[in-house]
């Protein structure tokens, strides 16, 4: 009797492309998604849900990027110093004026597993603000979010 095999992608066999992502006028939470499954390997017919074959992915003008609603005023972002009383609170919309790229890898961040493997996962996205970046090396290939 014949018995199917699982597929399981090894690491090493894993082939990655670099992709970029024009990020104006797109909404966060949309936008985050998308990039979270790139990241993941979840596009890929060869994903392995505990293996890190996911792609690289180059995000630019993370400063034009918007949220729906009123989220800007509404939404607050957390972080603590580990000392006593060290909670320290800000509104996206001050977030988004001191560092507009945190914004989208918080949201990203938040997507990704709990994990080491979600760790390193998230080692893959790198976020600018403006148009220019650092991976023209790479050759990443412009994708278009459906």
């Amino acid at each position: 009797m014949y018995k199917q095999k699982s597929f399981v992608l090894k690491p090493a066999e894993a082939d990655k492309k670099w992709y970029l992502i024009d990020a104006q006028d797109l909404v966060v939470g949309r936008l985050a998604t998308e990039i979270a499954d790139i990241l993941r390997g979840k596009r890929n017919p060869k994903y392995t849900p505990h293996t890190d074959s996911g792609d690289f992915v180059v995000v630019v003008n993370a400063e034009k990027v918007r949220f729906t609603g009123n989220k800007l005023d509404a939404k607050k972002y957390y972080r603590h110093s580990n000392h006593i009383g060290g909670i320290k609170e800000r509104t996206a919309k001050e977030l988004f004026e001191k560092k507009p790229e945190d914004v989208l890898m918080n949201a990203v961040k938040g997507m990704l597993p709990k994990t080491s493997l979600g760790r390193k996962q998230l080692t893959k996205l790198k976020v600018y603000a403006g148009q220019a970046h650092d991976h023209e090396a790479q050759k990443p290939v412009e994708y278009k979010l459906k």
